[in-house]
């Protein structure tokens, strides 16, 4: 598989796996630090400092995928930013 493709297969998946955090914050949170890190690394041309941040990306992916299922372990109750509206409350 080519390096930019492996990338890109990393990004979707770092994406899909922080959203399956429990938690908003650190869903969004999660999900922006992604988007910005692989936006920074974007103009690297060293294929060695490309190979060691995707190793960075596959270490994170790992532990993202270990904090989504610790986190629906010990859910909390959801904020209101994330509850959906009804069609009962909003004729209230």
């Amino acid at each position: 598989m080519s390096t930019r493709r492996l990338a890109k297969t990393l990004y979707r998946k770092l994406l899909r796996e922080a959203e399956k955090l429990p938690s908003y914050n650190f869903r969004m949170y999660a999900g922006r630090k992604i988007r910005e890190t692989f936006r920074e690394n974007k103009t690297i041309n060293d294929f060695d400092k490309i190979d060691a941040q995707i190793e960075v990306a596959r270490q994170s992916l790992e532990m993202l995928r270990r904090q989504a299922i610790i986190g629906h372990l010990y859910s909390a109750e959801k904020l209101v930013i994330e509850r959906k509206k009804t069609l009962s409350h909003a004729e209230d």
